[in-house]
């Protein structure tokens, strides 16, 4: 398996596509204007606790107000109140947290009121991006993650990322992580930790100590609301969380992002530091590499998969619904059952995919095909598990239902990725969108290779005068990549009658094949 990073920059902000073996799996934007990342630390003030909802409003600098739930105070609370006023008024200089006085816990099912007031200072971190018409979702259980842990301020927990499975790693990493654990302060060990040294693990822990105290250095003069500890920028940050010895490439195409990329790779894998490399071609970087060809064919509401078969994904205020067709394919199944299985099973792959392309989140229904016997049911819940380990959203699968709807829940911290794929109609019709011409290809991809394995001797393809110069005009041509690829030429013939959508292979009789 692997896995490339492509990182294109434009005015408005960064572009990240990650590639696994050639297949565009995650896409995400860093636009200058977002001031509001997860993770962001803010000193905010309390606009108002609301008692019905056990939460109150902060005011975080946002056009709306930030919520806050009582459960997401955490404990030490009233460490963090108390430690905030200190700081804030300058009569507290020390911020190593190992002399501190802590403040006693706070009931896990209080009430609001009785531990926050209107117009008091305090500490908030960003965990759930504005999205629609709210506000950010905030938190005052602060954590600052690092490659290999998380540092959690005002608490005494070490624990271990559950993906380490092996009982004896994670009871080494729990006395290393023990030993070198300064007081006043927790420690989430991640994932990728699993086989470091403790010189490793020291090294990340006091580059967290280090942007701590940083950012305690900043309170004492800030404004309220201001923003305390940003986040890292958002390349530096998903190479923190998602890099790893699987990555072959990381391709840039702005020369500052490359060398601050460059250093970045230095400090956590020295020896992936060659793997970094400067886009200098002349050919959009995104082009180059395939990835605007595959947010064309990947973003739309009809997703066509191998084998004919196809999703229809609708997008409503409420869930996301996920429909699963066969579509016209053929295959040598013994049974219907067979086919079934088959397509459900490439469905789920795609879906999987899907959800993390897009960040899709909250409720998903996905619609499969109906099968009957029941180890089936169970072999397309195991795959489409299996398929969403690698997501980093927590996420929950229910098993097949009745109907053969699987019910899946997925955190979302971000505004769903929605790439716009559909054009204005070059018919002329006022206010009517069509697919791209790319999504189209696609499905006149498919249908050809089909065509082509049956050994027709002659094929000429009839099409909307538009997508024929699409497919004819330049060198090399698509249709000359199709006769370099299965030495067969292609005779298309632009129809003026068709729709823009509308296409038929013919065989050398000139009737109709598909």
């Amino acid at each position: 398996m692997n896995k490339e990073l492509i990182i294109r920059s434009n005015s408005d902000g960064v572009d990240f596509a990650l590639l696994k073996d050639g297949k565009l799996i995650e896409l995400h934007k860093e636009e200058d204007s977002n001031n509001f990342a997860v993770g962001d630390v803010f000193i905010a003030k309390i606009r108002k606790a609301v008692p019905g909802l056990n939460a109150a409003f902060v005011n975080v600098g946002y056009e709306k107000d930030a919520f806050l739930h009582y459960h997401d105070l955490g404990p030490k609370i009233a460490s963090l109140l108390q430690f905030t006023k200190r700081v804030s008024t300058g009569k507290l200089n020390d911020f190593s947290l190992k002399d501190y006085q802590f403040e006693k816990d706070i009931d896990k099912d209080g009430k609001i009121a009785s531990v926050i007031k209107s117009n008091q200072s305090m500490l908030v971190q960003i965990v759930k991006e504005p999205i629609s018409t709210k506000g950010p979702r905030i938190s005052s259980e602060l954590s600052i993650a690092g490659r290999y842990i998380v540092l959690v301020p005002f608490s005494d927990r070490i624990s271990i990322s559950q993906k380490i499975e092996d009982k004896g790693e994670k009871d080494r990493l729990k006395r290393l992580v023990k030993s070198i654990t300064p007081k006043g302060f927790g420690i989430i060990v991640r994932t990728v930790a699993e086989g470091k040294k403790v010189a490793e693990l020291d090294k990340d822990l006091q580059n967290l100590l280090g942007r701590w105290t940083a950012m305690c250095k900043k309170l004492h003069k800030a404004h309220h609301p201001s923003k305390v500890h940003g986040e890292l920028n958002k390349a530096s940050s998903m190479l923190r969380d998602i890099f790893n010895d699987s990555f072959t490439g990381i391709q840039v195409d702005d020369e500052a992002l490359y060398i601050q990329i460059k250093d970045y790779v230095q400090q956590i894998a020295p020896n992936k530091e060659s793997i970094v490399k400067l886009h200098q071609s002349n050919t959009p970087i995104f082009e180059k590499f395939g990835v605007d060809r595959q947010i064309k064919t990947a973003f739309g509401k009809t997703v066509s998969m191998a084998k004919g078969a196809y999703l229809v994904i609708e997008h409503t205020e409420a869930l996301h619904v996920v429909d699963v067709n066969s579509g016209n394919r053929s295959n040598k199944a013994n049974s219907q059952e067979e086919t079934a299985l088959e397509v459900n099973l490439i469905s789920a792959t795609e879906v999987a995919r899907q959800l993390r392309l897009r960040d899709m989140g909250g409720i998903i229904v996905v619609d499969f095909i109906d099968l009957n016997k029941a180890e089936n049911r169970k072999a397309l819940y195991n795959h489409l598990r299996d398929e969403m380990k690698d997501d980093r959203a927590k996420h929950k699968i229910l098993p097949p239902s009745k109907f053969g709807l699987i019910q899946i829940t997925r955190q979302r911290v971000r505004p769903e990725m929605n790439i716009k794929t559909r054009e204005e109609n070059p018919n002329g019709n006022v206010g009517e969108e069509v697919e791209a011409p790319i999504g189209i290809l696609s499905k006149i991809n498919h249908d050809l290779e089909i065509l082509l394995k049956k050994d027709y001797k002659k094929i000429t393809l009839n099409t909307h005068p538009f997508i024929a110069a699409f497919l004819t005009k330049g060198f090399p041509s698509i249709r000359s990549k199709w006769f370099f690829e299965h030495k067969k030429w292609v005779k298309i013939q632009p129809r003026d009658a068709y729709t823009y959508l509308e296409y038929h292979f013919l065989d050398k009789n000139g009737d109709t094949i598909k």
